[in-house]
Protein backbone atom coordinates (compact mmCIF):
# COMPACT_ATOMS: atom_id res chain seq x y z
CA UNK A 1 0.00 0.00 0.00
CA UNK A 2 1.06 3.62 -0.81
CA UNK A 3 -0.36 6.86 -0.89
CA UNK A 4 2.21 8.70 -2.93
CA UNK A 5 2.83 8.47 -6.95
CA UNK A 6 5.59 9.86 -9.25
CA UNK A 7 4.24 11.35 -12.25
CA UNK A 8 6.91 13.01 -14.43
CA UNK A 9 8.67 15.61 -12.39
CA UNK A 10 6.27 15.82 -10.31
CA UNK A 11 5.19 13.85 -6.72
CA UNK A 12 1.84 13.26 -6.28
CA UNK A 13 0.15 12.81 -2.74
CA UNK A 14 -3.18 11.04 -1.70
CA UNK A 15 -3.46 12.48 1.46
CA UNK A 16 -4.55 9.63 4.33
CA UNK A 17 -6.02 7.38 1.44
CA UNK A 18 -4.27 3.82 0.40
CA UNK A 19 -3.42 2.90 -3.44
CA UNK A 20 -2.88 -0.77 -5.04
CA UNK A 21 -3.12 -1.69 -8.49
CA UNK A 22 -6.78 -1.93 -8.13
CA UNK A 23 -7.83 -0.32 -5.01
CA UNK A 24 -8.01 3.34 -3.95
CA UNK A 25 -9.10 2.66 -0.13
CA UNK A 26 -10.23 5.87 0.99
CA UNK A 27 -10.45 6.38 4.76
CA UNK A 28 -14.35 7.03 5.82
CA UNK A 29 -13.28 10.67 8.18
CA UNK A 30 -12.10 11.60 5.11
CA UNK A 31 -13.12 15.34 4.62
CA UNK A 32 -15.06 16.46 1.96
CA UNK A 33 -12.08 19.06 0.87
CA UNK A 34 -9.37 16.39 1.14
CA UNK A 35 -12.07 14.22 -1.04
CA UNK A 36 -12.12 17.15 -3.43
CA UNK A 37 -7.99 17.02 -3.98
CA UNK A 38 -7.59 13.42 -4.31
CA UNK A 39 -9.95 14.10 -7.50
CA UNK A 40 -7.89 17.09 -8.70
CA UNK A 41 -4.50 14.25 -8.19
CA UNK A 42 -5.82 11.39 -9.93
CA UNK A 43 -6.56 14.00 -12.98
CA UNK A 44 -2.71 14.89 -13.31
CA UNK A 45 -1.78 11.15 -13.52
CA UNK A 46 -1.68 10.60 -17.48
CA UNK A 47 -4.08 6.98 -17.41
CA UNK A 48 -4.94 7.15 -14.18
CA UNK A 49 -5.93 3.67 -13.18
CA UNK A 50 -10.23 3.58 -13.61
CA UNK A 51 -10.16 1.74 -10.39
CA UNK A 52 -8.83 4.42 -8.29
CA UNK A 53 -11.37 6.72 -10.24
CA UNK A 54 -14.10 4.23 -9.48
CA UNK A 55 -13.35 4.11 -6.20
CA UNK A 56 -13.01 7.81 -5.48
CA UNK A 57 -16.60 8.16 -7.14
CA UNK A 58 -18.54 5.88 -5.23
CA UNK A 59 -17.01 7.13 -2.13
CA UNK A 60 -18.15 10.63 -2.62
CA UNK A 61 -21.48 9.60 -4.06
CA UNK A 62 -21.78 7.54 -0.91
CA UNK A 63 -20.70 10.23 1.86
CA UNK A 64 -20.95 13.57 0.25
CA UNK A 65 -24.12 13.53 -1.74
CA UNK A 66 -25.04 16.93 -3.35
CA UNK A 67 -21.78 18.20 -3.01
CA UNK A 68 -20.51 15.32 -4.71
CA UNK A 69 -22.54 15.87 -7.87
CA UNK A 70 -21.55 19.58 -7.79
CA UNK A 71 -17.82 18.70 -7.65
CA UNK A 72 -17.88 16.72 -10.61
CA UNK A 73 -19.71 19.06 -12.36
CA UNK A 74 -17.23 22.22 -11.31
CA UNK A 75 -14.16 19.76 -11.95
CA UNK A 76 -15.24 19.41 -15.39
CA UNK A 77 -14.21 15.37 -15.44
CA UNK A 78 -14.82 13.36 -18.29
CA UNK A 79 -18.46 11.96 -17.28
CA UNK A 80 -18.66 8.74 -19.37
CA UNK A 81 -15.67 7.68 -17.89
CA UNK A 82 -16.54 8.30 -14.34
CA UNK A 83 -19.78 6.89 -14.87
CA UNK A 84 -17.96 3.57 -16.05
CA UNK A 85 -15.43 3.31 -13.20
CA UNK A 86 -18.12 3.95 -10.79
CA UNK A 87 -20.31 1.41 -12.28
CA UNK A 88 -17.45 -1.53 -12.62
CA UNK A 89 -15.73 -0.67 -9.28
CA UNK A 90 -19.29 -0.58 -7.46
CA UNK A 91 -19.76 -4.03 -9.17
CA UNK A 92 -16.95 -5.71 -8.02
CA UNK A 93 -15.39 -5.76 -4.16
CA UNK A 94 -11.73 -4.83 -3.29
CA UNK A 95 -11.38 -8.39 -2.13
CA UNK A 96 -12.51 -9.77 -5.57
CA UNK A 97 -10.31 -8.06 -7.97
CA UNK A 98 -7.57 -9.47 -9.34
CA UNK A 99 -4.04 -7.79 -9.82
CA UNK A 100 -2.96 -10.00 -13.08
CA UNK A 101 -6.01 -9.30 -14.79
CA UNK A 102 -6.87 -6.52 -17.05
CA UNK A 103 -9.41 -3.39 -16.06
CA UNK A 104 -11.33 -5.07 -18.78
CA UNK A 105 -11.51 -8.28 -17.84
CA UNK A 106 -13.19 -7.03 -15.12
CA UNK A 107 -15.54 -5.09 -16.59
CA UNK A 108 -16.94 -8.76 -18.74
CA UNK A 109 -18.01 -9.90 -14.76
CA UNK A 110 -18.93 -6.62 -13.53
CA UNK A 111 -22.99 -7.24 -13.93
CA UNK A 112 -22.76 -10.96 -12.85
CA UNK A 113 -23.59 -12.06 -9.67
CA UNK A 114 -20.41 -12.63 -6.83
CA UNK A 115 -19.97 -15.93 -7.32
CA UNK A 116 -20.14 -15.78 -10.65
CA UNK A 117 -17.72 -13.03 -11.31
CA UNK A 118 -15.19 -15.15 -8.82
CA UNK A 119 -15.25 -18.15 -10.80
CA UNK A 120 -15.19 -16.63 -14.20
CA UNK A 121 -12.10 -14.54 -13.19
CA UNK A 122 -10.48 -17.61 -12.03
CA UNK A 123 -11.16 -19.66 -14.98
CA UNK A 124 -9.51 -16.56 -16.81
CA UNK A 125 -6.72 -16.56 -14.26
CA UNK A 126 -6.18 -19.98 -14.92
CA UNK A 127 -6.72 -20.72 -18.44
CA UNK A 128 -5.08 -17.47 -19.40
CA UNK A 129 -8.05 -16.06 -21.59
CA UNK A 130 -8.07 -12.62 -23.33
CA UNK A 131 -10.76 -10.23 -22.79
CA UNK A 132 -12.27 -11.20 -26.40
CA UNK A 133 -12.16 -15.10 -25.10
CA UNK A 134 -14.10 -14.98 -21.98
CA UNK A 135 -16.50 -12.60 -23.34
CA UNK A 136 -17.18 -15.59 -25.85
CA UNK A 137 -17.39 -17.79 -22.91
CA UNK A 138 -19.41 -16.09 -20.90
CA UNK A 139 -21.76 -15.51 -24.10
CA UNK A 140 -22.14 -18.99 -25.02
CA UNK A 141 -22.96 -19.95 -21.27
CA UNK A 142 -25.84 -16.90 -21.43
CA UNK A 143 -26.84 -17.93 -24.43
CA UNK A 144 -27.04 -21.94 -23.56
CA UNK A 145 -29.28 -21.36 -20.71
CA UNK A 146 -31.72 -18.60 -21.22
CA UNK A 147 -32.57 -18.91 -25.28
CA UNK A 148 -35.76 -20.92 -25.34
CA UNK A 149 -36.37 -23.11 -28.23
CA UNK A 150 -37.94 -21.68 -30.99
CA UNK A 151 -41.55 -21.97 -31.34
CA UNK A 152 -43.27 -25.05 -32.85
CA UNK A 153 -45.07 -25.34 -36.33
CA UNK A 154 -45.04 -23.44 -39.25
CA UNK A 155 -45.47 -19.81 -39.93
CA UNK A 156 -46.25 -17.60 -43.08
CA UNK A 157 -45.09 -14.35 -41.43
CA UNK A 158 -42.03 -14.46 -39.14
CA UNK A 159 -41.44 -10.85 -37.70
CA UNK A 160 -37.87 -10.29 -36.10
CA UNK A 161 -36.20 -7.38 -34.26
CA UNK A 162 -32.52 -9.21 -33.40
CA UNK A 163 -30.46 -8.02 -30.16
CA UNK A 164 -27.81 -7.11 -32.67
CA UNK A 165 -24.23 -6.38 -31.00
CA UNK A 166 -24.21 -2.84 -29.34
CA UNK A 167 -23.35 -4.22 -26.25
CA UNK A 168 -20.66 -1.24 -26.24
CA UNK A 169 -20.45 2.25 -26.81
CA UNK A 170 -17.43 4.61 -26.75
CA UNK A 171 -17.43 7.23 -23.91
CA UNK A 172 -14.10 9.07 -23.63
CA UNK A 173 -10.87 6.53 -24.08
CA UNK A 174 -13.59 3.72 -22.32
CA UNK A 175 -16.19 1.52 -23.09
CA UNK A 176 -19.40 1.30 -21.76
CA UNK A 177 -21.51 -1.87 -21.48
CA UNK A 178 -25.24 -1.74 -22.76
CA UNK A 179 -25.96 -4.96 -21.23
CA UNK A 180 -27.85 -2.98 -19.18
CA UNK A 181 -30.66 -2.46 -21.72
CA UNK A 182 -30.76 -5.77 -22.96
CA UNK A 183 -28.61 -8.97 -23.85
CA UNK A 184 -27.25 -9.21 -26.91
CA UNK A 185 -26.14 -11.89 -29.51
CA UNK A 186 -23.27 -11.99 -31.64
CA UNK A 187 -23.84 -12.06 -35.79
CA UNK A 188 -22.72 -16.16 -36.04
CA UNK A 189 -25.36 -16.90 -33.14
CA UNK A 190 -28.33 -14.43 -34.86
CA UNK A 191 -27.45 -16.36 -38.21
CA UNK A 192 -27.25 -20.02 -36.61
CA UNK A 193 -30.73 -19.87 -35.03
CA UNK A 194 -33.07 -22.34 -37.01
CA UNK A 195 -35.74 -20.22 -38.62
CA UNK A 196 -35.66 -21.71 -41.77
CA UNK A 197 -37.06 -24.69 -39.84
CA UNK A 198 -40.34 -22.82 -38.66
CA UNK A 199 -40.77 -21.02 -42.29
CA UNK A 200 -43.66 -22.44 -44.47
CA UNK A 201 -43.62 -22.71 -47.96
CA UNK A 202 -44.52 -19.12 -48.74
CA UNK A 203 -43.36 -16.99 -45.92
CA UNK A 204 -42.26 -13.54 -45.44
CA UNK A 205 -39.47 -12.37 -43.51
CA UNK A 206 -39.45 -9.06 -41.42
CA UNK A 207 -36.48 -8.13 -40.04
CA UNK A 208 -35.34 -4.91 -38.24
CA UNK A 209 -31.78 -3.69 -38.54
CA UNK A 210 -29.30 -0.40 -37.73
CA UNK A 211 -27.04 1.45 -39.77
CA UNK A 212 -24.03 -0.64 -38.26
CA UNK A 213 -25.56 -3.43 -38.71
CA UNK A 214 -27.20 -2.87 -42.32
CA UNK A 215 -24.61 -5.00 -43.86
CA UNK A 216 -24.84 -8.16 -42.09
CA UNK A 217 -28.17 -8.29 -42.06
CA UNK A 218 -28.11 -9.88 -45.07
CA UNK A 219 -25.96 -12.27 -44.63
CA UNK A 220 -28.43 -13.28 -41.92
CA UNK A 221 -31.61 -12.83 -44.35
CA UNK A 222 -29.88 -15.59 -46.67
CA UNK A 223 -28.30 -17.94 -43.48
CA UNK A 224 -31.95 -18.31 -42.52
CA UNK A 225 -32.99 -19.12 -46.14
CA UNK A 226 -34.91 -16.35 -47.52
CA UNK A 227 -34.66 -13.61 -50.40
CA UNK A 228 -34.07 -10.21 -49.63
CA UNK A 229 -36.90 -7.91 -51.42
CA UNK A 230 -37.60 -4.01 -50.74
CA UNK A 231 -36.20 -2.30 -47.62
CA UNK A 232 -38.31 -0.37 -45.28
CA UNK A 233 -37.14 2.65 -43.25
CA UNK A 234 -38.42 4.06 -39.79
CA UNK A 235 -38.50 7.71 -39.55
CA UNK A 236 -38.24 8.14 -35.62
CA UNK A 237 -38.22 12.10 -35.39
CA UNK A 238 -35.62 11.44 -33.00
CA UNK A 239 -31.89 9.69 -32.65
CA UNK A 240 -28.53 10.23 -31.68
CA UNK A 241 -25.27 11.79 -33.37
CA UNK A 242 -22.34 9.77 -33.94
CA UNK A 243 -19.00 10.42 -36.27
CA UNK A 244 -21.02 13.24 -37.54
CA UNK A 245 -24.64 11.82 -38.84
CA UNK A 246 -27.67 12.44 -36.69
CA UNK A 247 -29.20 8.79 -36.94
CA UNK A 248 -32.88 9.35 -36.86
CA UNK A 249 -33.76 5.85 -38.96
CA UNK A 250 -33.94 2.50 -38.56
CA UNK A 251 -34.77 -0.21 -41.21
CA UNK A 252 -36.97 -3.24 -41.72
CA UNK A 253 -35.66 -5.69 -44.38
CA UNK A 254 -38.44 -7.38 -46.20
CA UNK A 255 -37.52 -11.06 -47.52
CA UNK A 256 -39.28 -14.12 -48.34
CA UNK A 257 -38.99 -17.39 -49.67
CA UNK A 258 -41.33 -19.38 -52.31
CA UNK A 259 -43.65 -17.07 -53.24
CA UNK A 260 -44.47 -13.44 -51.82
CA UNK A 261 -47.65 -13.71 -50.13
CA UNK A 262 -47.88 -9.98 -49.37
CA UNK A 263 -51.50 -8.57 -50.52
CA UNK A 264 -50.72 -7.18 -53.90
CA UNK A 265 -53.67 -5.35 -54.65
CA UNK A 266 -56.01 -2.65 -52.14
CA UNK A 267 -53.80 -0.87 -49.40
CA UNK A 268 -49.97 -1.52 -49.95
CA UNK A 269 -46.88 -1.49 -47.23
CA UNK A 270 -45.28 2.13 -47.38
CA UNK A 271 -41.51 2.06 -47.83
CA UNK A 272 -41.18 5.01 -45.25
CA UNK A 273 -43.13 4.88 -41.81
CA UNK A 274 -43.09 7.84 -39.42
CA UNK A 275 -43.69 7.00 -35.64
CA UNK A 276 -41.89 8.80 -32.22
CA UNK A 277 -39.35 7.28 -31.17
CA UNK A 278 -40.82 5.64 -27.58
CA UNK A 279 -38.31 3.78 -24.65
CA UNK A 280 -34.95 1.89 -26.32
CA UNK A 281 -35.32 -0.45 -28.76
CA UNK A 282 -39.25 -0.21 -28.72
CA UNK A 283 -40.24 -0.44 -32.65
CA UNK A 284 -43.34 1.10 -34.29
CA UNK A 285 -46.63 -0.45 -33.60
CA UNK A 286 -47.57 0.86 -36.75
CA UNK A 287 -45.44 -2.36 -38.27
CA UNK A 288 -48.23 -4.78 -36.28
CA UNK A 289 -50.97 -3.12 -38.28
CA UNK A 290 -49.20 -2.79 -41.58
CA UNK A 291 -48.38 -6.67 -41.47
CA UNK A 292 -51.52 -7.88 -39.86
CA UNK A 293 -54.08 -5.87 -42.53
CA UNK A 294 -51.50 -7.28 -45.31
CA UNK A 295 -50.30 -11.41 -44.73
CA UNK A 296 -51.89 -14.04 -43.89
CA UNK A 297 -52.12 -16.08 -40.93
CA UNK A 298 -50.09 -17.47 -38.97
CA UNK A 299 -47.75 -15.51 -37.58
CA UNK A 300 -44.67 -15.47 -35.19
CA UNK A 301 -42.50 -12.55 -34.07
CA UNK A 302 -38.83 -13.63 -32.39
CA UNK A 303 -37.06 -11.74 -29.89
CA UNK A 304 -40.32 -10.38 -28.88
CA UNK A 305 -40.80 -8.54 -25.47
CA UNK A 306 -44.46 -8.91 -25.16
CA UNK A 307 -47.32 -11.94 -26.02
CA UNK A 308 -49.06 -9.87 -28.55
CA UNK A 309 -52.79 -11.59 -29.51
CA UNK A 310 -52.73 -13.60 -32.85
CA UNK A 311 -49.17 -13.70 -32.85
CA UNK A 312 -46.77 -16.78 -31.38
CA UNK A 313 -44.41 -14.77 -29.60
CA UNK A 314 -40.65 -16.21 -28.94
CA UNK A 315 -37.68 -14.45 -26.59
CA UNK A 316 -35.93 -14.71 -23.18
CA UNK A 317 -37.73 -11.22 -22.09
CA UNK A 318 -41.81 -12.32 -22.74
Amino acid sequence: MKNIVKCENETLVFPRCRLTPNSLVIPENLTFDEWEQVGQTLRKIDGARLWWFGDWCNHGERKYGEKYTQALEAGDYEQGTLRNAAWVTGRIEMSRRRDNLSWSHHQEVAALEPADQDRWLKRAEKEDLTRSELRSFIRAERLKRETPELPSGKYRVIYADPPWPVDSMILDKWESPLDDKYQTMTIDEIKALNVEAIAADDCSLFLWTTHTYLREAFDVIEAWGFKYHCCITWDKASGWSLCGFHRMTEFCLYAYRGKINVNQSGEFIPTLIEEKKRKHSQKPDLMYKLIESNTPEPRTELFARIQRSGWASWGNQI
